[in-house]
């Protein structure tokens, strides 16, 4: 079969152009394979990167129609149906579609490639990952990457705990926690696609803080503590993340980062009280609310989170003009109405926490 390639080019600093070519596959063909061909054949110029050609190394990530892949991993009859997928959704309204924010303009951009795939000679786009400047080509400069890896230390610490003779033996339950975040190969797929990357440079990016994770579970580790203040940053750290599942949909090795900064939250939220940070409160008085009115109270989430119950001056000062705004517009209720499902929503949220709280595996004491 016949198939198209349409790739954007660029030099660095320079604009990015789009170069087609057109290639004989075979369905079984992977993007990578095709990409070999095209300079090999046709433009040696052309520039990627590559190694393992075996989903091991995470080389060759690039964005595929719209999402950031692994190209050796990605054939093209899988491409195929996954566009015709896509298209058979584009005659869906967006809301059963699931589409919001990014969603939209992604799936936008792979049903082009869809609409293209349908027709007698299907197009594949490729373009290089986003959040990272563009070296030459689909290489990308991924020095913020290792970057924010660096930043949140992942490495097992054991000075603390002085035990010269002997290997830290784990149990095979203990181990089993390390299995999922272990699978990441740093490919760069999620920080591609991050959102919250995107808009604050000082966020580490969900692939550092899958790792920071591995080691908070990591009973050997001796510095959980100082490592959960590190990530319980506001604008660095897990708070940082804006949840919006794309880390997880794109990990080509089922890590689902945002699960595990999910999971550090809850760490922290164990051990801190809503007095400690705004982000802290945001969660813990997001729920209380719940559990109290079925739903959140807006009046007292902001007095609450913002103004942390009245003993922060200026975050209550800041809530002045947005209080106004709500009164003029009349969008500032002078009662609370509660859910009348309350009883059964507050059974939940306990049911939730009993689980969790029976479930959270006990460390060792540090020294």
């Amino acid at each position: 079969m016949r198939v198209q390639f349409k790739i954007l080019r660029q030099h660095e600093k320079l604009a990015p152009y789009t170069a087609t070519y057109e290639l004989e596959v075979d369905p079984g063909n992977t993007i990578l394979d095709c990409l070999n061909r095209i300079k090999w054949e046709q433009d040696g110029g052309l520039a990627f990167r590559k190694n393992c050609r075996n989903t091991i190394c995470g080389s060759c990530s690039m964005r595929i129609n719209g999402r950031s892949a692994l190209a050796c991993k990605e054939s093209v009859g899988s491409e195929m149906a996954r566009l015709q997928a896509i298209a058979a959704m584009g005659d869906r309204p967006a809301e059963q579609n699931g589409h919001s924010g990014k969603a939209i303009s992604v799936a936008a951009s792979a049903e082009a490639g869809a609409d293209a795939a349908l027709h007698e000679v299907p197009t594949f786009f490729i373009a290089p990952m986003g959040n990272m400047p563009v070296i030459k080509d689909l290489v990308v400069d991924m020095q913020s990457f290792w970057d924010g890896l660096e930043a949140v230390d992942p490495y097992v610490s054991t000075a603390g705990r002085q035990v010269p003779e002997r290997e830290f033996l784990q149990t095979p339950e203990e181990r089993d926690r390390l299995n999922q975040t272990g699978n990441c190969i740093l490919c760069g797929a999620c920080y591609s696609e991050c959102n919250a990357r995107e808009v604050n440079p000082d966020f580490v990016g969900p692939h550092a803080l899958a790792k920071a994770y591995r080691m908070v579970a990591d009973s050997r580790d001796a510095q959980t503590e100082a490592r959960l203040e590190d990530y319980n940053q506001p604008e660095s750290g897990v708070w940082a993340c804006t949840r919006c599942y794309y880390c997880n949909s794109v990990c080509p090795m089922e890590v689902a980062p945002l699960d595990q900064i999910s999971k550090i939250k809850q760490e922290i939220l164990d051990r801190k009280d809503a007095s400690t940070s705004r982000s802290v409160r945001h969660r813990k008085v997001l729920v209380e609310l719940v559990k109290q009115g079925g739903w959140i109270d807006e009046r007292r989430f902001g007095l609450a989170v913002v103004g942390n119950s009245f003993r922060d001056l200026q975050g209550l000062v800041s809530l002045g003009p947005l209080g106004l705004r709500m009164l003029v517009r009349g969008k500032l209720p002078l009662r609370f109405e509660p859910s009348e499902g309350t009883g059964e929503v507050r059974s939940l949220i306990e049911a939730v926490q009993a689980v969790e709280s029976a479930s959270t595996p006990s460390r060792p004491p540090q020294l």
